[in-house]
């Protein structure tokens, strides 16, 4: 069979494509409904009340009362044994719990934030498994830095709390939205090899990890020595920046912040009861010159910037969960500790809702109570009226009914949308996040999605990608000389666990390919590489310049093609070349040189990810499958509608079997029954020799 290169003729980047910057700066605006979810907790008696109907609530948007158009109860709680956790069902992004864990490099020893990645470790060993994490980092010189986006991969986050982002120690190139981190085969395989034991590779890179740190951490101590007060703003602001990211996020947000804290009389002025008598006593003395305002008084600067920090994460309904790393060193390290640090800490947690934890053995189950008290959330959602896209923030109120002695949690209001053009770069990342883990189909991009399977000498099936995009749906709305286009592809197992992914941005010359573009769209050929088992395959496409977007997941199952498991792949249906603006994937994984997986009768061919068919017509199709019987077959057709009712039988006639190969193509004609327009699935059916084998793809039946 040929080889990709020899098929390049197939899928040409030339046309106007080319690489791209991920974001760009324009926008245009378009008519959006905007749906505003409310997470809400109820406790009494420091337990989550359980029970409440819609009913129960009111919320009002600054005075006015809205109209509750959505509810939804989530209870983690209800799976209580562990086959009932690892089964639990999919939970809307405003239900999640989101946990960043926040290592704070500019105010913490480098031997307690080693220490801390193990207490980290224990937080998520506790959470349930619908929880998603992310991971990051705070310095001086840099800023925060996010190591790893929310995801519910636990691999994952173990590799990003490992590394806190050491690029020579993570095991592939960065995932551009931080759902992936390092190649988990590469990253938590065998630790032998060369006679050195797991012991020893564990204390090798903690070793690694220490000296990473102390290299940054001497840098802040430099940093501190000239201007304590500036970094203790430096925080305060990088924080309320992280803190309005946050506030984008759905769902209830934690953010587990390990530090050791810096010394509170940087901003309160001295807590040293006997300094604070003696600079009273000069002050009546008349020598108040001795006296320095900031050891008497405190820095008002700094206590500004840190009350405007906080009050962001309050409108950012985010809660810090401060934790006291000091006790983490070694015994003889804690004579270095700052002074005060608890204060600042206790200040953060108090301030946002949260809580201290300090001197624990098991953060993990220190953290147990606030994990019970926010496993029941009801989910409201409303529709405001005439909301403008421009950022401001409106308050919120939850009101309860019939419930005495009960405390209702709530988010104490929202941001309203800004236009795409004047989102952060981290804004853009986290909600193009948000969408592929939801896993929701949605979007105004009208995007289509073929994915298959196919063996190889190796475990892991090779999988090509291909993805329609509707050009008049990619070009609405303002567009500039150059339209950039963000593909993001990436296969959760039924473990949640990301196997592979691919990521590409395009660029396409507005003047070369807009005619192509409103003709038909363009098509993106790429692959996945994965072992047996089942997937969820969630593409999303994004036009750069607006900001519309298209998610849609594909189940896929991959074989145990080793073990000679029997599957017959999607019917493909052949398209004549030239209708789509042709795009292919960067050249990656160990597959890169695969043979051409779309062969018929000899010849290359490029499947369509949503066939149109007509009623009554003929279709060519071509059939893959995988240990066929050898012999006569027998083959049967039928439509579904879109939501499984069956439409009637549809002629079919395998005109052709290839011989010898693996695995089994043939050739088929197809003739569907009268259908209305509209979308349906084509199941095909073969039987031979006692076994029978089905597969299915989507098709559209266009109006006249």
């Amino acid at each position: 069979m040929r080889n990709l290169r020899l098929a390049a003729a197939l899928l040409v980047p030339a046309l106007g494509v080319a690489a791209l910057p991920l974001f760009a700066a324009a926008f245009s605006e378009t008519t959006s409904t905007v749906v505003v979810e409310v997470p809400v907790q109820v406790i009494r008696d420091g337990q989550p009340v359980r029970g409440l109907t819609q009913a129960d609530f009111s919320i009002f948007d600054g005075r006015k009362k809205q109209v509750i158009t959505g509810f939804e109860v989530i209870d983690l709680a209800t799976q209580a044994s562990p086959a009932q956790r690892a089964a639990a069902p999919t939970v809307s992004p405003a239900g999640r719990r989101h946990f960043l864990l926040l290592f704070d490099l500019a105010f913490s020893d480098p031997k307690a934030v080693v220490k801390a990645r193990e207490a980290a470790s224990k937080v998520v060993d506790e959470l349930h498994p619908t929880d998603l994490v992310g991971v990051a980092t705070y310095s001086s010189l840099k800023g925060p830095q996010l190591v790893l986006g929310f995801t519910p991969d636990r691999a994952q986050i173990s590799a990003a709390i490992s590394t806190l982002g050491k690029p020579e120690m993570l095991g592939r190139n960065p995932d551009p939205l931080r759902l992936v981190l390092a190649d988990a085969k590469a990253h938590f395989g065998s630790a032998g090899g060369g006679g050195v034991t797991g012991g020893e590779a564990a204390a090798a890179k903690e070793e690694a990890a220490l000296e990473h740190l102390q290299s940054l951490v001497a840098a802040e101590e430099r940093a501190e020595a000239s201007a304590q007060q500036q970094a203790v703003i430096n925080l305060t602001r990088s924080l309320a920046d992280l803190s309005k990211v946050m506030g984008g996020v759905q769902g209830r947000k934690y953010v587990v912040y390990l530090s050791e804290g810096f010394d509170s009389s940087l901003v309160q002025g001295s807590t040293d009861d006997d300094r604070r008598a003696e600079m009273a006593a000069q002050s009546q003395s008349g020598e108040s010159y001795l006296v320095s305002s900031d050891d008497m008084f405190g820095d008002t600067k700094s206590l500004n910037e840190i009350e405007k920090m906080l009050e962001e994460f309050r409108r950012a309904d985010c809660v810090i969960q401060a934790v006291d790393i000091a006790g983490l060193r070694a015994a003889g390290d804690l004579g270095n500790r700052r002074s005060g640090g608890k204060d600042t800490l206790l200040n953060f947690a108090k301030s946002t809702g949260g809580e201290l934890f300090e001197n624990f053995n098991d953060l993990g189950g220190a953290m147990g109570q606030m994990l019970d008290r926010t496993s029941v959330t009801y989910v409201l959602s409303f529709q405001p009226d005439k909301l403008e896209w421009n950022g401001s923030f409106h308050r919120l109120k939850v009101e309860l009914a019939n419930q005495r002695g009960a405390r209702v949690v709530s988010r104490p209001g929202y941001y309203a949308p800004k236009p795409f053009a004047q989102r952060s770069p981290m804004e853009r990342l986290l909600d193009a996040q948000t969408q592929v883990v939801a896993g929701d189909e949605e979007g105004s991009l009208d995007v289509a999605v073929l994915a298959a399977p196919f063996a190889m000498p190796t475990e892991r099936a090779y999988v090509p990608v291909l993805i329609e995009v509707n050009g008049k749906t990619l070009l609405a709305g303002k567009q500039g000389p150059t339209l950039p286009t963000e593909v993001f592809v990436y296969a959760f197992d039924s473990a949640g666990v990301i196997q592979d992914y691919i990521t590409q941005n395009l660029a396409f010359e507005v003047a070369k390919v807009q005619q192509q573009l409103l003709a038909s769209g363009f098509k993106f050929f790429g692959h996945l590489e994965l072992p047996p088992g089942d997937y969820s395959v969630r593409v999303l496409v994004r036009n750069g310049t607006t900001g519309e977007s298209g998610l849609r997941v594909v189940p896929v199952h991959v074989p145990a093609f080793a073990t000679s498991e029997a599957a017959l792949l999607p019917p493909f249906v052949p398209e004549a070349p030239g209708r789509w603006l042709m795009a292919r994937e960067q050249p990656r994984g160990d597959y890169k040189q695969a043979p051409y997986p779309f062969m018929m009768a000899g010849t290359a061919y490029i499947p369509a990810s949503r066939p149109v068919l007509a009623p009554g017509q003929e279709t060519q199709l071509a059939l893959v499958a995988y240990s066929l019987a050898d012999g006569n077959l027998e083959a049967n057709a039928r439509v579904l509608s879109a939501d499984g009712k069956e439409m009637g039988p549809a002629a079919i006639q395998v005109l052709k079997r290839e011989a010898g190969g693996k695995p089994s193509r043939l050739v088929a004609n197809v003739t569907p029954p009268k259908l209305p327009p509209g979308e349906y699935r084509l199941e095909v059916r073969l039987t031979g020799a006692g076994a029978a084998h089905t597969s299915w793809t989507p098709f559209v039946v266009q109006g006249s």
